[in-house]
Parts: structure tokens; sequence; C-alpha cells
């Protein structure tokens, strides 16, 4: 019979951690079945709505769409670790939780994690993205409360002021 299961190793939020999965267990119900951290969210398990986004290797990706397998070797940060990221990269996850609470581009809060995933990602990505280019990279993430205003002003609000930040130095 075939072995079902693989060992695997990855960095979570800057912790070694090591399991023995079933092969087809997504990265997402890993991160919240086996590790307690539940605040990436399950909502399609089709990578449509972006509530399971998480980030690898410092890209976005969908949770529910990588098996935990794949992420075997890899940094994998959840909202639990983004503000708790050292550097440059926690500097601005924090900056985005604080401009989306600011901009009360947060209601219900159950899209909220995916999206400080992938508007990090973005924020990183550096340059000056325009409104339209913020809705673009954030697309892939459904938000049923907000109507994507106050989220735009949020992320628009810290790529601003880190060009600013660029521009003193």
């Amino acid at each position: 019979m075939m072995n079902r299961t693989r060992a695997i190793t990855m960095t979570v939020n800057g912790e070694a951690v090591s399991r023995a999965v079933p092969v087809r267990l997504n990265l997402v119900d890993f991160l919240r079945g086996e590790l307690g951290l539940t605040g990436s969210h399950v909502g399609c398990e089709h990578g449509v709505c972006g509530a399971c986004t998480v980030m690898v290797n410092g890209a976005s990706v969908r949770g529910c769409l990588m098996l935990a397998v794949q992420a075997d070797g890899a940094q994998v940060t959840t909202v639990e670790g983004l503000a708790e990221a050292g550097g440059e990269a926690g500097r601005q996850a924090q900056a985005l939780q604080e401009a989306f609470h600011r901009h009360n581009a947060l209601q219900c809060g159950f899209c909220t994690p995916g999206m400080l995933a992938s508007a990090l990602e973005l924020v990183q990505a550096g340059g000056t993205p325009g409104r339209t280019e913020i809705r673009e990279h954030i697309s892939g993430n459904y938000c049923r409360c907000t109507g994507y205003q106050a989220i735009v002003d949020a992320i628009e609000d810290v790529i601003s002021h880190d060009q600013a930040l660029e521009g003193a130095q």
C-alpha cells in the first residue's frame, strides 16, 4: 500500500515546524488544524476569494490551492507573523495594519488577513502604483463589507509614506 503521509519541515512565522502530514492536506488546513494559526481563513476553497492568502518565501499564495507538502522547506508567514517579522517587512506589515485601522478598511475582518498579505506583497515590490494598480493587485481578494475604497486608501497611504521615506534618504 502507498504511504499517504509525508514528513515535512518548514519555517512558519520564524519557527521551525516538522510534521508528518497527509499528502493531500492543503496548506491553510495544515496551518489552522495542525498549528492552531487560525488567522488565515478558509473561504471558497477554490482559490477565488483570497481569504486563505499567506506568504510563502515572500510571495502571496492561496493556502487552499497549495498542499502542505509543497511548502516543505519553505518560509511561511501567516497574518499572525506579519507584524512580528523583523526589519523592513515587519515595519511595512505593521504600517499596513495601522493604515487599515485608521482608514476603517476592515469591518467583519474575514478578508483582512488575506488582504494584508496581498497588500504587503505590493508594498514590498516598491514603486508607486496608482489606485488602479492597487485595485488590480488586490482583485483576487473578495471583501463583502467595505466596498474596497477604504482598503485602497489604506494601501495607498502606506505606499505614499514609503515613497516619502525613500525621498528623505
